[in-house]
C-alpha cells in the first residue's frame, strides 16, 4: 500500500471517530469481521449499467440505471427506452425531441457506449462483481448492519426496494464510508483478471484497464440468491438492493414462478411450496434447501474503474448475444406516435 492510501485511510479513521456515529462503528466492526471470516474473493464477472453527465447536476457522472445486467446491448437497449420515452412525455419542444430521437436512431442501429442529447451525456459503463468468501467456498451472507426495508414483507407484489445504485454518484475522491471501504479500493486498485481459464484477449483488456482507468468506485452493495452446483455457487435469481428483497423473490420463485416455468407436476409442487414456507416461517434465514438443492442469501460487491475521462465503458472482448434493433414505434417531431407495419 502507498503512503498515499495510508494518509488517506488514517483520514477515514480520524473522521470516523470524529463523526461520533455509534451506528456507523457497528458497521465498521462489522466490516472487519467479515474480513476475517471471508478474506477471499469469489469473482462473478462483469456488469453492465447506464450513467449520465448532466451539467445541470455538476461534473459528476450519476448512475441511472442500476449496474446489474449481464451484457452491454441489454443497457443500451434499456437508455433507447429512456430517451424514447423522454421524447414522447417529457417535452413538448419539437427541437427537443428531435434530439433526443437522434440520440435513439443511433442506439438502434450501432452498438455504441456513449450517446450525447440535450447536453447530458448518457455511457454504458462496465463494472465488477465480486462477492467474499472462506476458505471453504462458503458465500459471505447478509450482515447484521446491512439495511433492512421499512415493511419486511413477503408479498411479491408490493414495491420492492428502490436500487441504491439509482443516482449514485461515481467520484473516486469522494470520501469512503469507514476505513475498511478505503482499505478495499485500495487493494482493488491493481485487480485483473489473471488465470489461464479467463480467455487472453480478457486478460489483456483488464491488464490494459488497470492503467486507462487506475481509480475505484466502489458501489452499494446488493444481494443474490445463489444455488450449490457441481462447480461451485451459480447465480439463481436477479440481484436485489435488500437482504430481505432477495430472501423474498427466492420464496416466490419456489411458490410460482419456477413450478410454472418448469411445470412441475403437483406433487414437486407441493415440495417446493412446503420448503418455502419452511423457510419463510424463519424471517431472516440465509439457507434454503428442497428436493436436494441448496440455495443460499449472498452478499454481492462491486467495483467500476474510473479514468480521466469518467467511468469504463464496456471492453472489446466484452460479449453481447444479439445487436441493436428499433424498440419503439416511430415518434414524429409533434409527439405523434405512428405504429410500423
Amino acid at each position: 500500500m502507498t503512503h498515499d492510501w495510508q494518509q488517506q485511510i488514517h483520514a477515514l479513521h480520524e473522521e470516523l471517530i470524529r463523526r461520533d456515529d455509534p451506528a456507523a462503528r457497528v458497521r465498521e466492526a462489522d466490516a472487519v469481521d467479515a474480513s476475517l471470516r471471508y478474506p477471499g474473493f469469489a469473482l462473478r464477472g462483469p456488469v453492465f449499467g447506464v450513467a449520465a453527465q448532466d451539467p445541470a447536476a455538476g461534473p459528476q457522472w450519476r448512475v441511472l440505471q442500476p449496474v446489474v445486467n449481464g451484457m452491454p446491448q441489454v443497457c443500451r437497449d434499456s437508455l433507447n427506452s429512456h430517451l424514447w420515452f423522454r421524447a414522447k412525455d417529457d417535452t413538448d419542444d419539437p427541437a427537443v425531441r428531435r434530439e433526443l430521437l437522434a440520440a435513439v436512431d443511433v442506439l438502434s442501429r450501432e452498438p455504441v457506449n456513449e450517446v450525447e442529447a440535450c447536453g447530458v451525456r448518457y455511457r454504458i459503463v462496465r463494472g465488477d462483481e465480486f462477492t467474499r468468501c472462506d476458505d471453504n467456498d462458503g458465500l459471505e451472507p447478509p450482515r447484521p448492519t446491512d439495511p433492512e426495508p421499512a415493511e419486511r414483507t413477503w408479498d411479491l407484489r408490493a414495491c420492492h426496494t428502490p436500487s441504491p445504485d439509482l443516482d449514485f454518484v461515481l467520484d473516486p475522491d469522494i470520501a469512503d464510508d469507514g476505513p475498511m471501504a478505503g482499505a478495499l479500493r485500495a487493494g482493488l486498485r491493481g485487480f485483473a483478471y489473471r488465470r489461464v481459464r479467463f480467455p487472453a484477449p480478457v486478460r489483456r483488456d483488464s491488464e490494459r484497464a488497470v492503467h486507462s482507468h487506475p481509480h475505484i468506485v466502489l458501489l452499494p452493495t446488493l444481494f443474490g440468491v445463489v444455488e450449490r452446483e457441481r462447480a461451485g455457487w451459480e447465480p439463481a435469481l436477479a440481484l436485489q438492493s435488500t437482504a430481505h428483497d432477495a430472501r423474498r423473490v427466492l420464496h416466490d420463485a419456489m411458490v410460482e414462478m419456477w413450478p410454472l416455468l418448469y411445470r412441475f407436476d403437483d406433487e414437486r409442487k407441493a415440495v417446493y411450496a412446503k420448503a418455502a414456507e419452511e423457510f419463510r416461517a424463519l424471517g431472516r434465514a440465509d439457507e434454503a434447501r428442497v428436493a436436494g438443492r441448496v440455495f443460499r442469501i449472498c452478499r454481492a460487491e462491486r467495483l467500476l474503474r474510473m479514468g480521466p475521462d469518467g467511468p469504463e465503458i464496456p471492453r472489446p472482448s466484452d460479449v453481447d448475444e444479439y445487436g441493436p434493433m428499433k424498440i419503439h414505434p416511430t415518434l414524429l417531431d409533434d409527439g405523434t406516435v405512428v405504429h410500423d407495419e
